[in-house]
């Protein structure tokens, strides 16, 4: 299986951090965000990574090469000359290196402890599969619900935050990727449009986790988790 880690975004709300730096690129317990996720995919049994870029795109590729260096081989989703695709549009622009198989996703801004597999499968006919966590202080509505048999769907009494960790078949963004290639819509598109209208045919699993999460989306957040992994604060499940 592969993985893809989303990391063409802007990170405007990072600002000035990403005036200079692409946000995957900033360092948190010594390290760039993005190499902590390379390690762990590494480390989990992830040999082929595709990446997609855009914003100050060239300094990824100068940072982590060929991925040779980790273990690992890398391969690049150049937008830059598109401008960001969004998570949907982006996906879709890296199918023909995601190949035919089930591919795992990680948003590159992210931080937790989860640990995705090469390994799992998707149940069925099912077209994705979510890894939902606790709702953080600055989302405190959450996202999506997950009822008794693992599906997720928009409506419930309890809803959850998608942690931008999933598992995804290619069939899932192959209309979008034909209605791109016709011209009927633009190529920058959202993922969650395109999740929500996937759940209401039932075809989207997920499960709870409720470990480690953060959403590095801003400075404060970023030197938070910068302080606890220099004190040693933070746990990892192994």
């Amino acid at each position: 299986m592969k993985a893809m880690i989303l990391a063409a975004g802007h990170g405007t709300r990072m600002r000035p951090l990403t005036d200079h730096t692409p946000k995957p690129l900033l360092k948190v317990g010594g390290k760039p965000l993005i190499v902590w996720h390379l390690e762990k995919l590494k480390q989990a049994g992830f040999r082929d990574i595709v990446i997609n870029i855009a914003w100050l795109a060239e300094q990824i590729p100068a940072a982590l090469g060929d991925g040779s260096a980790f273990g690992l081989n890398i391969q690049y989703s150049n937008e830059q000359h598109e401008g960001a695709l969004e998570t949907a549009g982006g996906i879709v622009n890296a199918l023909n290196l995601l190949g035919d198989e089930t591919f795992a996703v990680i948003n590159a801004d992210i931080w937790c402890d989860y640990n995705l597999t090469p390994h799992h499968v998707l149940q069925d006919n099912h077209l994705a599969h979510l890894i939902l966590v606790n709702n953080p202080p600055h989302h405190p509505e959450g996202d999506f619900a997950l009822n008794d048999n693992n599906r997720v769907s928009q409506e419930g009494n309890i809803k959850y935050t998608f942690s931008g960790i999933a598992y995804y078949k290619p069939e899932l963004f192959i209309v979008l990727q034909d209605q791109i290639r016709k011209g009927n819509i633009p190529k920058q598109q959202a993922l969650g449009p395109l999740l929500r209208k996937t759940m209401d045919k039932g075809l989207v699993t997920g499960e709870y986790f409720s470990g480690d999460w953060r959403d590095i989306g801003t400075p404060e957040r970023l030197e938070a988790l910068d302080m606890d992994l220099k004190a040693e604060n933070f746990i990892s499940t192994e």
